[in-house]
């Protein structure tokens, strides 16, 4: 590997590694219990004794949460097309999706698992879309909508159709953007996911398993979860970033 790929697999890992032993000395310093603050190394006999469970949760988990979010790239690239290409659409559309993304989803959850009682997939998939596909419709809208009149201008002068101009102009000039937004749409999507598989009676996945914990007051357990579905989120965010340098490469800039 070169020294750039070592920097950036070896800079990650030093800092996690630092935030964790802060961490397990906070602990061992004030002496805290694990009913309080459990410590990293806490954490390891609930991975031991319960792998099997992890595995099965965490994949029930982030299969959910990649379906919401596909939907959400699907629907959210869609409507940043209308709304980019369409004034009275984007005026039309930006209150309706403001005013949706305000609502904390907190209080969405209970509604919609009381509505589609007994379909867990379908609600946490539902949930995770809902949560997730604002970010890329707004950036998709945004970046089709500052598009330079010139380059429009100067393919319909040579005869482009739009679909033409869409394909040759607008789509890259919108993958940055489209890319930063999936970024954070990962991270909003596990959190749909997650807030779903807590509350719903039905629940699956690494919620069900927090839920457990919080029940028997296995408090390392919860803490556990935690940390698997942040090793998740990284996951999903690092391939987002794998997809972004084969598709959007072009835009990112070296360090000065």
């Amino acid at each position: 590997m070169t020294a750039e790929t070592w920097r950036k697999v070896l800079a990650p890992a030093a800092f996690i590694i630092a935030v964790l032993a802060v961490w397990e000395g906070l602990v061992w310093l004030y002496s805290l219990p694990d009913y309080r603050m459990a410590s990293p190394l806490d954490l390891v006999p609930r991975y031991i004794r319960f792998w099997d469970l992890f595995l099965i949760r965490s994949w029930e988990t982030l299969w959910r949460t990649v379906a919401g979010l596909g939907l959400a790239v699907v629907f959210g690239t869609v409507l940043g097309m209308i709304m980019g290409f369409s004034r009275i659409a984007r005026e039309g559309l930006y209150p309706l999706l403001v005013g949706f993304n305000a609502i904390p989803k907190a209080t969405v959850v209970p509604i919609v698992a009381l509505i589609f009682v007994g379909q867990h997939d379908f609600n946490t998939i539902l949930i995770a879309f809902m949560i997730s596909f604002f970010p890329i419709a707004v950036s998709v809208s945004i970046g089709l909508s500052t598009l330079e009149p010139e380059y429009r201008d100067i393919l319909r002068s040579l005869g482009a159709s739009n679909f033409t101009i869409f394909w040759k102009i607008a789509l890259p000039k919108t993958l940055p953007e489209f890319f930063g937004a999936l970024k954070v749409a990962v991270t909003l999507a596990f959190i749909g996911t997650n807030l779903m598989e807590i509350v719903s009676p039905h629940g699956q996945g690494l919620g069900d398993l927090f839920d457990s914990g919080r029940i028997s007051a296995d408090y390392p357990l919860m803490f556990a979860v935690l940390f698997a579905l942040a090793a998740l989120g990284i996951f999903l965010f690092y391939i987002v970033v794998f997809l972004e340098r084969i598709f959007a490469g072009w835009a990112e800039r070296a360090p000065g």
